[in-house]
């Protein structure tokens, strides 16, 4: 295969041209670009549905952190989603073009009415929470990583609070440790946790997903709350 090469005298430093030339030649970039797909991300959820079975036709699912949409257009296929009454709902402060047979909310999860407003267009509790979300990257790992694992613990009781029960929940977090406090939460919750790192996900990435499969429901357990 020929591959792509960004010449020297494009204006970008050195760095970026390395990064340029490794997205252009990127088989799941290309892939993406073959079949329609939004992201390359897509193709993670893809490999990890295909060998966790979280989705199924008939379900319910939420997406924070939508854009660009590949996990809305794997979710609403593999659920069979009807675009005249979707049956999932992505939300994401960027804007993002409309999904076939998902619902798109242009909004904050951490706005207080981000919530509330997931159920009701979603029409009821999902079956599978899910969350791409990541905190913008300020070039210090540390700091990167504690936002992104604050995100993906606000995503956690998010689903604790919403999912039905036997639902999952699947979430990006780094390696470098999930905070011992959230996987004793999600062991409490869910009758299985595993860490899956998908071959969509780059060698070099420090991403990993965490995914926690058949909620016991909130009556029974997270101290009863019954939110």
């Amino acid at each position: 295969m020929l591959k792509t090469r960004v010449k020297k005298k494009s204006g970008l430093k050195n760095s970026s041209r390395r990064w340029l030339e490794r997205h252009l030649n990127d088989p799941y970039v290309r892939r993406a670009t073959a079949e329609g797909m939004r992201s390359r991300a897509a193709y993670k959820l893809i490999e990890i549905d295909d060998r966790r079975r979280i989705l199924a036709p008939g379900m319910k699912v939420i997406d924070l952190g939508a854009a660009p949409g590949g996990w809305c257009q794997v979710a609403a296929e593999r659920v069979k989603s009807d675009p005249g009454h979707p049956s999932v709902v992505g939300i994401d402060y960027l804007e993002m073009d409309p999904v076939p047979g998902a619902a798109v909310l242009q909004m904050d999860f951490l706005d207080n009415a981000a919530p509330g407003r997931l159920l009701e267009v979603l029409g009821g509790p999902p079956d599978v929470v899910l969350s791409d979300m990541a905190a913008p990257t300020t070039g210090h790992r540390r700091t990167d990583h504690l936002r992104t694992m604050q995100l993906c613990e606000t995503a956690a009781d998010f689903a604790i609070s919403v999912l039905k029960p036997g639902g999952h929940f699947l979430a990006k977090t780094f390696q470098g440790g999930t905070e011992a406090e959230l996987l004793t939460r999600l062991k409490r919750n869910f009758r299985s946790i595993h860490h899956v790192k998908p071959p969509a996900s780059r060698d070099e990435s420090v991403e990993l997903y965490l995914l926690a499969k058949g909620f016991k429901g909130r009556d029974e357990w997270d101290g009863g709350s019954g939110a």
